[in-house]
């Protein structure tokens, strides 16, 4: 009889997500209730949304009961909305996200949680691997600023890896529980914080080939250039904060703030407000 597979605890963050994210937990419902051997929990955790996402939520989780949803009525960011479902790390063996809108199938995040085993202590899938799959591409405009990013994230880190931005990731609960609480960027950008994090703490991360389709009306593709701005305002704050420099600049701390809400973006979070219990 083959061995039982780990807990396994998947986070989708969501704003706003009614009109498509019923028919993507469905699907997952159905594929882990049917191909799961451990115990499965999906929580979707929503962030700010004015639109019945709740309500949706609430229906298919009267099909598939290990569907559930933690609600934080005030907009927190998809990182911040990413730090809060992460408390609940400690409830599976592993945790992982993947985004909203069904880019990341069940059987692909399924194929990076059987990697993390043995030392691999995380997996996170890449778009820009040469055999990655890609069902439909983003658009030329999308791939030439994520490509930008990717190499200002190469030289601030130095981490090595292809793709930081492709929302599957899975993690064993103990690396996650080390480093919650240096996990404070709440925009697009929580990514390059959750990788350099687990790098600087001394986990092993891998980066696989993965599956993936761009879907029509991305909310990042709609504010292209903002989010852009952004993320680089967050890894340029997050390469500071581990530098000598960053206690000199803890004065300016109300300037980065007012920032943020110019951009209309969530401001960092402290390390107590990423630590502290709900």
């Amino acid at each position: 009889m083959p061995a039982r597979e780990p807990s396994l605890l998947l986070l989708i963050p969501a704003y706003n997500e009614e009109a498509r994210i019923g028919p993507v937990l469905r699907e997952f419902g159905a594929y882990y209730r049917d191909h799961y051997s451990g115990r499965f929990e999906l929580v979707v955790v929503l962030n700010g949304c004015r639109d019945n996402t709740q309500g949706v939520v609430n229906e298919v989780s009267r099909e598939f009961p290990f569907i559930r949803s933690l609600n934080f009525p005030a907009p927190i960011g998809k990182g911040g909305a990413l730090i809060e479902g992460l408390k609940l790390a400690p409830t599976a063996d592993l945790v992982g996200y993947v985004d909203a809108d069904g880019a990341t199938s069940p059987q692909a995040f399924h194929e990076l949680a059987k990697r993390c085993r043995g030392r691999i202590d995380c997996v996170i899938g890449s778009r820009w691997l040469p055999d990655s799959v890609l069902h439909q591409t983003q658009t030329w405009v999308r791939r030439a600023f994520s490509r930008c990013f990717h190499l200002i994230v190469e030289v601030l880190f130095l981490m090595g890896f292809k793709d930081t931005q492709c929302p599957a990731k899975v993690a064993r609960r103990a690396a996650i529980e080390k480093v919650h609480s240096q996990l404070q960027t709440a925009d697009l950008a929580f990514d390059v914080n959750l990788l350099y994090v687990l790098k600087r703490e001394g986990f092993n991360v891998i980066e696989v080939a993965t599956d993936w389709t761009d879907k029509i009306g991305s909310k990042v593709t709609q504010s292209l250039l903002r989010s852009s701005l952004v993320m680089f305002l967050s890894v340029v704050r997050l390469r500071l904060v581990y530098s000598p420099f960053y206690n000199w600049l803890k004065p300016l701390r109300p300037l980065e703030t007012w920032i943020y809400m110019r951009l209309r973006a969530p401001a960092p979070r402290s390390r107590e407000e990423s630590s502290a219990t709900r």
